[in-house]
């Protein structure tokens, strides 16, 4: 699944050619992703596009009177186009600005295309969501305040979008090793210094993978077709059994919540 490195790769890569611009026209060639793509959607030829945020893993093209907001699931993926560039079979959605458009590919369809003329920040599924990592919100203090009620294992809680969004399951793993703490640590038990290197760790995990374009593992591409390599520079994700990058120990694998975590047994403690 696209987490936020992969999500804010893809902004920065529309957001220039499309802020600005006046939206021509829209195709829905598939209403029914996650939810399906409203009425209203069909009706933004006209409106300019002031600018594009993310929010967690959502994208915000703010369009005057409202917001499109997009999310790009399991599989999805955005890219500019040509506007005369036919469509292929999981190409379910356009949004047309003149000679490009941005077109959406979302094979297992549980991406999202919404609108909204209200508050932006209340809608529904932005409402909940937790602090974003790579803000200055999130620092060693404030880290420590939202581990201290909770006895679980602080890889499950870098995960919970209510609390911090967008880390996801590579980047967790990561940010972990370099902050030298081990998945399965309580996450009460963190000491506010833990906690001030792991937020660091969060941060220069994130940014470096944003630098890499992103993790491909599966569909991911971004805004012009290219896949990201963070893969490839790993230190324990996907490492099972392979020799630390820091140390030599063979990296372990394990499953916490239904989802693979590696680590070191040597470097996190």
């Amino acid at each position: 699944m696209p987490e936020l490195p992969e999500i804010e790769v893809t902004r920065r890569g529309i957001a220039p050619l499309l802020t600005g611009r006046v939206i021509s026209g829209v195709a829905v060639r598939e209403p029914r992703l996650r939810w399906r793509v409203p009425d209203a959607v069909l009706g933004l030829a006209g409106l300019a596009i002031r600018g594009v945020r993310r929010r967690g893993k959502y994208l915000l093209l703010d369009c005057s009177d409202g917001h499109l907001i997009l999310h790009l699931g399991m599989s999805g993926s955005l890219r500019v186009i040509a506007s005369e560039t036919p469509p292929q079979k999981h190409d379910h959605f356009d949004l047309v600005v003149g000679e490009r458009t941005l077109r959406l590919r979302d094979p297992r369809r549980f991406g999202a295309v919404l609108w909204t003329a209200e508050r932006v920040e209340a809608h529904p599924l932005l409402v909940g969501l937790g602090l974003e990592p790579l803000s200055r919100a999130l620092n060693g203090r404030r880290l420590h305040a939202l581990t201290r009620a909770h006895q679980s294992p602080i890889k499950q809680v870098l995960m919970d979008g209510r609390r911090i969004v967008g880390v996801g399951n590579i980047y967790a793993s990561e940010s972990l090793f370099r902050a030298g703490i081990h998945p399965r640590t309580p996450a009460r038990r963190l000491s506010l210094e833990r906690c001030a290197k792991l937020a660091a760790a969060i941060k220069d995990t994130l940014r470096d993978a944003i630098r890499a374009g992103g993790s491909s593992l599966r569909n991911f591409v971004n805004s012009d077709g290219r896949p990201g390599y963070f893969q490839n520079r790993t230190r324990v994700y996907d490492r099972a059994g392979a020799p630390c990058r820091r140390c030599g120990t063979a990296i372990r694998r394990i499953l916490q919540g239904q989802r693979s975590t590696f680590y070191c047994p040597r470097c996190q403690r």
